[in-house]
């Protein structure tokens, strides 16, 4: 099930994240405690029996309150699987993604439907058959229950913020000078890092580092040695490379890679 990847922290504390997105859409369970939820400029205090969505792209963040203990569940879910299961149930007009208004869904129903989906999806004794129609299943239900809710406009990105980004994009492992993106905006430099932290969350360069751990994350999933995703990834050294991954993932690199092998 390459489409889903499943995560469980038993205590949250441990886990502290910098403010980054993903390129999948997340959806979590807040199984004991309570967190603040930072999604864009909102800030929520969830706590037990809560679930919480954050779409593609959205930068976000998840962090004990007073160092209290809490523990989650979070599941990745392939934006691309995401969306043909939605235009495949008519939820969608054309099979293109369009983001979903909840971030915060305190019903109980749906709550202790996710956890016993994830129960499934970790549970070594059950058939792939019994997880893949559990999470279709659930998350098809989920998706019918969000459906046709408004989202919350978002300011429209400038053409050449957008040019900015999609340069980062596309050398992302690569050493980019503000120099340059200022020269392909027009933008005076503290401008350019204004207005792109206003639009994206996040300033060219943490956007920039956010790009290059999703891209050894992949390479991780692709059974490459730490060290050659290190340097793949842009960075100077293993060692940089591992606390930035920790910083955004919440796990070292050689955590999330044992996980997928145990998977």
């Amino acid at each position: 099930m390459p489409y889903l990847e499943l995560r469980k922290v038993g205590d949250g504390r441990k886990v502290c994240y910098a403010p980054h997105s993903h390129t999948h859409c997340s959806l979590g369970a807040i199984t004991e405690g309570k967190s603040t939820f930072l999604y864009r400029d909102d800030r929520y205090e969830v706590s037990a029996g809560t679930l919480v969505l954050m779409n593609p792209d959205w930068v976000h963040a998840c962090n004990p309150i007073d160092n209290q203990p809490w523990a989650y569940l979070m599941l990745y879910v392939d934006t691309d699987w995401l969306t043909q299961l939605r235009y495949e149930a008519g939820l969608l007009d054309t099979p293109r993604w369009q983001n979903i208004a909840n971030a915060v869904i305190p019903d109980a129903s749906w709550y202790e439907g996710y956890v016993q989906m994830a129960d499934c999806l970790l549970d070594p004794q059950r058939d792939l058959l019994d997880k893949q129609t559990e999470a279709v299943a659930y998350l098809s239900a989920l998706m019918h229950e969000l459906a046709g809710k408004s989202v919350r406009s978002l300011p429209k990105t400038p053409k050449m913020l957008q040019a900015v980004a999609n340069y980062l994009d596309e050398h992302a492992t690569e050493e980019v000078s503000l120099d340059t993106l200022c020269d392909r905006s027009g933008y005076s430099p503290g401008h350019l890092i204004r207005a792109f932290r206003q639009h994206f969350g996040l300033t060219p360069h943490a956007y920039q580092i956010n790009r290059r751990i999703q891209f050894g994350q992949q390479e991780l999933k692709d059974g490459k040695p730490i060290v050659e995703v290190a340097l793949n990834a842009g960075f100077n050294d293993q060692p940089h490379f591992q606390r930035t991954f920790k910083r955004l993932v919440a796990a070292t690199p050689n955590q999330y890679r044992k996980s997928l092998v145990e998977q």
